[in-house]
């Protein structure tokens, strides 16, 4: 009778926070445009697929429970489908092929998913460059099961190739001309011209960082210069806090770390690389306040 009587206020409880989410929802509607667009990297300009024309694609920002509408339009001269990893489209969008000057609207109804997932183009060599982070936060009530962050960055690894398409998609490890950081390739690959990342810090803020491997067909490995992680999500879930001085990320892997910036006011490089140690890109941390006297 006792353990009847627990299930039942265990099943109460789940119905009642699975209402709550439910009363709480919003609708999100994101309208995305699929073009080509001129690039100029490792001393290079070259055309690339882009959404809305960035690179890395835009970012949805939602909180859980909540209703997305995604609409995209094809205005480039390639069908090209999207996929939600980790949540799922009510049309299963990601079989939908857009034709070029066509347009599909993506129906994603969130349930318990939390944190950090990632969206991409389904085909490998439109992924390249056709991705971006989706952040699911708790709903506005509800409380983080870590030390809440002051802010959030979304950092994306990518790989890059100067002679990408459709013709020529055969990716291999190792296969990249360069990795980058949030679409830069930092300061490693001797081009005058290229871009380094940066990310600015207050001393002692804490900071949730989504870091996110868009690279295809490698194992990436993250680090902060002296700065330790502490691990608290994975993929969209929750996870019990570790902590680590690197990560190691699969392809297509999601890991949500707190950073508290406690060094010596100054900057620090922010590293990632292969596994198998083919190439290597960086970009800073750089702490905007100093620490006070008392």
């Amino acid at each position: 009778m006792g353990s009847e009587k627990q299930g039942f206020i265990w099943l109460s409880g789940l119905l009642f926070l699975n209402i709550f989410v439910l009363s709480t929802a919003d609708v999100h509607y994101y309208e995305f445009s699929l073009q080509e667009s001129l690039f100029t990297k490792l001393c290079s300009t070259k055309i690339i697929l882009t959404l809305n024309g960035s690179f890395p694609g835009p970012e949805i920002r939602v909180r859980r429970g909540d209703t997305v509408f995604v609409n995209v339009h094809n205005q480039a001269n390639y069908a090209v489908s999207l996929d939600w990893e980790g949540v799922t489209d009510t049309i299963d969008g990601s079989n939908n092929t857009i034709q070029p000057g066509r347009n599909f609207t993506y129906n994603i109804e969130l349930g318990d998913e939390i944190g950090t997932l990632r969206w991409h183009a389904t085909s490998a060599w439109a992924a390249a460059t056709v991705h971006g982070a989706f952040v699911i936060l708790p709903v506005a009530t509800e409380d983080y099961p870590f030390p809440a962050p002051t802010s959030d960055q979304t950092i994306i690894l990518e790989w890059f190739r100067e002679e990408l398409t459709e013709a020529n998609q055969t990716i291999t490890p190792g296969s990249a001309d360069a990795y980058t950081i949030n679409g830069h390739p930092g300061e490693t690959y001797g081009c005058s011209n290229d871009t380094t990342f940066e990310m600015q810090v207050d001393y002692q803020g804490l900071y949730l960082v989504r870091v996110i491997n868009a690279v295809a067909n490698e194992t990436m490995v993250f680090d902060i210069e002296n700065h330790r992680l502490t691990i608290v999500g994975q993929n969209g879930t929750y996870t019990n806090r570790s902590f680590t001085n690197s990560l190691t990320l699969a392809p297509g892997q999601v890991i949500d770390v707190l950073l508290f910036p406690n060094q010596n006011v100054g900057h620090y490089y922010i590293t990632a690389r292969s596994s198998s140690g083919t190439h290597i890109t960086n970009g800073i941390l750089r702490y905007t306040t100093t620490t006070t006297s008392l």
